[in-house]
């Protein structure tokens, strides 16, 4: 199997003597190395499957290995591998060491709506840009390994203070739900490990070998956490590349490949340079791009895929124009090429930019799926179901009391729950257990009592179930008893009832599959209960959607969600000044000029997502706030190599080339239809 790796794939798979950096540029076959490295592990260094952990970020990633993984290790047990997520790792060392911190092992896991509500309520405001700062601010202490008192003691601005104690009381609310959030899936073992030696001796001798996909885009809570694994012997590879670190805003911190070559003296580097996914003229405009930027590992793309067409640079006069050429060209190269339309993607900055491109592919009646859309965990009538789950999962969990006991209406009114509230916080107790204290029960008319004491009374009996009986029975029974279809075509017209009751069947069809399919994690057992169930659910909605195929469809995507992904031909649009560089990391950019760098990066991951060829279009005017507005082509358009770059509708070019070319593609096209007919 290493005869067919490269010199350097090769020497990576087999290098064992001490910690290793894989420096994988784009298309140069990481997942390749780590897949190949686990079998090597097994097959050749004697490692047992049980002692190595592959870990990512996302679940297609991890998915995307293990299924690598088996087909390269056929015949062979791999039984007890772990292949996973960060956060499911997190999860899985939480759920096992639970008691250590205070936490039952079935506590529920808060998504970014119930923490909201949550900041929400402790300040007291619907102010939301107030509440997302607040959110963000939280989120950022925690992924750097601040705690509350620390917030408190070096915060610096009012804003900042009022923070530090929403934190505090934030940590709080949640240790009283018996709850955690995203960021907790990776500070909670940290700390774990920190406090509890036996604990981190105890992960370390089962994760002997850790390998780390995407390094450049952990945080410092992540690096932490690997570093305390693998502890002093080192034994791990990471593989990453410095020059597609482009989540510095939500915490990941390229430092941390710095940050390697400090902390393990015997640190070994291994560059991928060789690209096996794009042509020479791509790679060449990538490479030139990205030497703007300061360099922490000097590296250089190459290919032997042949030259390749020229880049097309194109400037529009107003977004919908671009949006137009964008379609007219793809459906011409799809028509002189014979292509799907899944070889195509259309990249951009911001989500916003999708709009006019969505609206013209649907009256064209072109197939097209959109990333960083609504996810299907997001709808409304999933996450109903899912906090009957959280709730039989641990009753303690507050936001998935309220909805469950107000979706569908059950008699419990607001009156009834504002009681039971106040009675709960004022004795520290969750929702559920104050509904059971006699003292609470004498405050509250008899009608409202009993439907109250009937709904917890009903998550009891279904929490029983739980542990015994099938995931797939007890849901569709919960189902039927709150009469869930007939509150959706009571509440909804019913063409929008019947789209939810479908999702609402599809989603159970997925719990019970999945109910009966095998786990992750290496456990040795067969099938997951509910609670596993609804934990896994409540991660997988954080981490990203569930398993699909895909469908022939062009594929609209943001950069950030497009990175790892790689098309035949990409369309780059909307890249202007104050979008590509977005106006933010300009403004910033003179007190922190990496927030450029960054930017920088984002068009360098855009530019390696192309195989074949690579379109990049800006406008020359664009509606901001309801007005026009002039706009300039970004300052990475005049850092290609202009020797790779042919240049259409720009006033600094000559018009009369972007006519002919023009002109002559349109006869070709008519040539082609004339030999057709």
């Amino acid at each position: 199997m290493l005869n067919s790796l490269n010199s350097p794939q090769r020497e990576a798979v087999k290098y064992l003597d001490g910690p290793l950096l894989v420096l994988a540029g784009a298309g140069s076959g990481k997942t390749r190395v780590i897949t190949e490295k686990i079998s090597y592990l097994i097959d050749e260094a004697g490692y047992n499957p049980k002692e190595i952990a592959a870990i990512t970020f996302t679940n297609k990633a991890a998915r995307e290995m293990q299924e690598r993984v088996s087909k390269l290790m056929v015949g062979k047990s791999i039984k007890g591998l772990t292949v996973t997520t960060f956060h499911s790792l997190g999860l899985q060392m939480l759920r096992t060491e639970a008691s250590l911190l205070g936490y039952k092992p079935q506590f529920s896991i808060l998504d970014a709506s119930d923490s909201f509500k949550i900041v929400a309520d402790i300040l007291a405001t619907t102010d939301k840009q107030l509440l997302r700062k607040t959110q963000y601010q939280i989120s950022h202490w925690k992924n750097t390994f601040i705690n509350p008192d620390q917030a408190k003691a070096t915060a610096e601005e009012d804003l900042t203070h009022a923070a530090a104690k929403v934190y505090q009381l934030y940590q709080q609310t949640l240790k009283a739900y018996q709850a955690v959030d995203f960021d907790d899936l990776i500070k909670l073992p940290v700390e774990l490990f920190e406090q509890h030696e036996t604990a981190l001796n105890k992960w370390q001798r089962k994760l002997q070998y850790l390998l780390v996909d995407e390094y450049q885009d952990t945080n410092a809570c992540q690096y932490k956490l690997v570093k305390m694994l693998t502890g002093v012997r080192g034994q791990f590879t990471a593989v990453g590349d410095d020059d597609q670190a482009i989540y510095g805003w939500r915490g990941a911190d390229v430092e941390n490949l710095r940050q390697l070559t400090e902390d393990f003296s015997k640190l070994k580097v291994i560059k991928l340079e060789q690209n096996y996914r794009s042509t020479v003229r791509i790679l060449r405009a990538a490479n030139q791009v990205i030497a703007n930027n300061p360099k922490l590992f000097e590296k250089k793309l190459w290919s032997d895929l042949g030259t390749g067409d020229l880049i097309q640079v194109s400037a529009a006069m107003s977004e919908e124009s671009e949006a137009e050429s964008v379609l007219m060209k793809l459906q011409a190269h799809r028509f002189e090429h014979r292509t799907k339309f899944l070889d195509y993607a259309i990249l951009y900055r911001g989500n916003h930019q999708a709009r006019v491109f969505e609206q013209l592919l649907r009256s064209q009646k072109i197939p097209y799926t959109i990333s960083g859309g609504q996810s299907f965990f997001d709808k409304a009538e999933i996450k109903d179901l899912v906090s009957y789950l959280r709730l039989i999962a641990n009753e303690d969990d507050d936001p998935a009391f309220i909805r469950a006991a107000t979706t569908p209406k059950k008699g419990i009114g607001n009156t009834t729950l504002e009681r039971l509230g106040e009675y709960a916080s004022a004795h520290k107790m969750s929702l559920f257990a104050a509904a059971f204290e006699q003292n609470f029960q004498s405050e509250i008319g008899s009608k409202q009592l009993e439907d109250l004491l009937n709904f917890c009374q009903y998550i009891n009996k279904l929490q029983t179930r739980a542990v015994r009986d099938p995931a797939g029975e007890v849901l569709n029974d919960l189902l039927t008893t709150i009469q869930y279809e007939a509150f959706l075509y009571d509440a909804e017209e019913s063409r929008a009832a019947e789209s939810k009751w479908a999702n609402v069947l599809e989603f159970i069809g997925w719990l019970t599959k999945k109910g009966e399919d095998s786990t992750e994690f290496g456990n040795e057992r067969d099938g997951k209960n509910l609670l596993e169930l609804t934990q896994m659910v409540s991660l997988m909605s954080m981490l990203e959607g569930r398993e699909e195929g895909e469908p022939d469809a062009v594929k609209l995507s943001t950069l950030h969600a497009a990175k790892g992904l790689e098309f035949g031909h990409v369309f780059l649009v909307g890249v202007e000044e104050g979008i590509l560089p977005h106006r933010e990391s300009i403004n910033a950019a003179t007190l922190d000029p990496s927030r450029i760098e960054e930017e920088r990066r984002l068009m360098y991951v855009g530019i390696t997502r192309a195989q074949k060829s690579l379109n990049i279009s800006w406008c020359k005017k664009r509606k901001r706030a309801g007005e026009m507005q002039m706009c300039e082509p970004s300052r990475f358009i005049s850092e290609l190599p202009t020797g790779d770059v042919k240049h259409f509708g720009n006033p600094f070019n000559d018009p009369d080339v972007s006519k002919e070319f023009g002109k002559s593609k349109m006869a070709n096209i008519r040539a082609m239809l004339n030999k057709t007919n």
